[in-house]
């Protein structure tokens, strides 16, 4: 059984796009959370504790925000899910990665969900904020993927 958002919070975000590498350079990219940093400019620092596993944390600092997330699932090559709680709000982020017909390339789809009182109160500053946020990670996983590859 699969970890999903919380599709009934008030904040709920889905975004995707097709990235022209392979899916395995993208998923080693993408989960090597240490090196977030030096492809993502919306990521200050990261670091995972521990090994890439189910039930392992990694603290990271985005957007002013210090945060420790939880990795919640992990499906090698086509799935990672991870969640916190930060200030109060609850977050639940899920990615899953589709390999193209041809294999050539990958859609990369991500959907997150927050809640709590905070979210309550801004949903739709926090709305705006995460859909940007997300779309910016996206398009610099797909810049450094497709650099890379």
């Amino acid at each position: 059984m699969h970890t999903t958002i919380d599709t009934t919070a008030p904040v709920v975000v889905r975004l995707s796009t097709a990235i022209d590498a392979p899916p395995a350079t993208v998923w080693e990219l993408h989960t090597d959370i240490d090196n977030w940093a030096a492809w993502n400019d919306g990521v200050d620092r990261a670091r995972l504790d521990g090994p890439l596993e189910v039930g392992s944390r990694f603290t990271w600092l985005t957007h002013g925000l210090r945060i420790t997330s939880t990795l919640l699932e992990l499906v090698p090559g086509q799935r990672i899910v991870w969640g916190g709680t930060v200030d109060g709000i609850l977050g639940i982020h899920v990615w899953t990665f589709e390999a193209s017909g041809a294999g050539a390339g990958v859609t990369v789809h991500t959907e997150e969900s927050w809640s709590g009182d905070p979210v309550d109160a801004a949903v739709d500053e926090l709305t705006i904020a995460l859909r940007s946020s997300l779309q910016s990670w996206l398009d610099s996983l797909k810049a450094r993927a497709e650099q890379t590859a």
